[in-house]
C-alpha cells in the first residue's frame, strides 16, 4: 500500500471547474502532465511546465517538459521526467501551477488538499470529481482581437506611412 496524493485543480478563467485527482506520490510530473492532457484533452506535447508556487500563486521552481540543458545553475528548470510529487509536495495546501499555454502565460492550480492510503484494486492516477469544463488549451480568442504576425505589423506601419502627406517618398 502505497500514500496517495488528493490534489484540487482549478483555474481563473472559469469559476465553475475543478478537479480532484488522486495520484501517487511517486508518479513523476511528466506522467502527471501526460495525465492532465488526457483528462482535458489537451495535446501532450505542446510546450508546458509545472511550477512550485507559494501561498499567493506565485511561481518558484520550474520543471519543463523538455530538458532545458541549463546543467547544475541555482534555480534552473528541471526535467518533468526527473521529479516525483512526493518530492515537492510534503504538507497539505502545497501549490503548483500547470502552465499550459506558455505563449499567453495561461495556467491551472492545483493544491494538495490531502492524503490516504492507496486502496485495493483502485487504479492510479484517478479523477476523484470533477465539474465544469477545461480552458482550451490553446487562447482561440486572442487572434480574434487582432493579434498579429510580425509581417501584418510591418505591413500596417507601411500602409500607415502611405499616402501620407508629410512623407518625402522621392528620392
Amino acid at each position: 500500500m502505497s500514500m496517495i496524493f488528493k490534489l484540487r485543480m482549478i483555474c481563473d478563467e472559469n469559476d465553475g471547474f475543478f478537479r480532484d485527482y488522486q495520484l501517487p506520490y511517486d508518479m513523476t510530473l511528466l506522467d502527471f502532465h501526460r495525465f492532465i492532457c488526457s483528462d482535458l484533452n489537451y495535446d501532450a506535447m505542446n510546450m508546458s511546465s509545472f511550477f512550485c508556487s507559494n501561498e499567493r500563486w506565485e511561481q518558484l521552481q520550474e520543471f519543463t517538459l523538455m530538458d532545458m540543458g541549463n546543467g547544475r545553475e541555482p534555480g534552473a528548470p528541471i526535467p518533468m521526467e526527473q521529479v516525483a510529487l512526493g518530492q515537492i509536495l510534503r504538507k497539505n495546501h502545497d501549490r503548483l501551477i500547470y502552465v499550459f499555454d506558455q505563449l499567453h502565460d495561461r495556467g491551472l492550480f492545483l493544491e494538495l488538499i490531502g492524503t490516504v492510503v492507496s486502496e485495493l484494486g483502485t487504479d492510479y492516477p484517478r479523477v476523484d470529481q470533477k465539474a465544469g469544463e477545461p480552458p482550451l488549451q490553446f487562447d482561440e480568442s486572442s487572434a480574434r482581437e487582432g493579434l498579429n504576425s510580425l509581417f501584418d505589423e510591418a505591413m500596417d506601419d507601411f500602409f500607415d506611412v502611405q499616402g501620407d502627406d508629410f512623407y518625402e517618398d522621392d528620392f
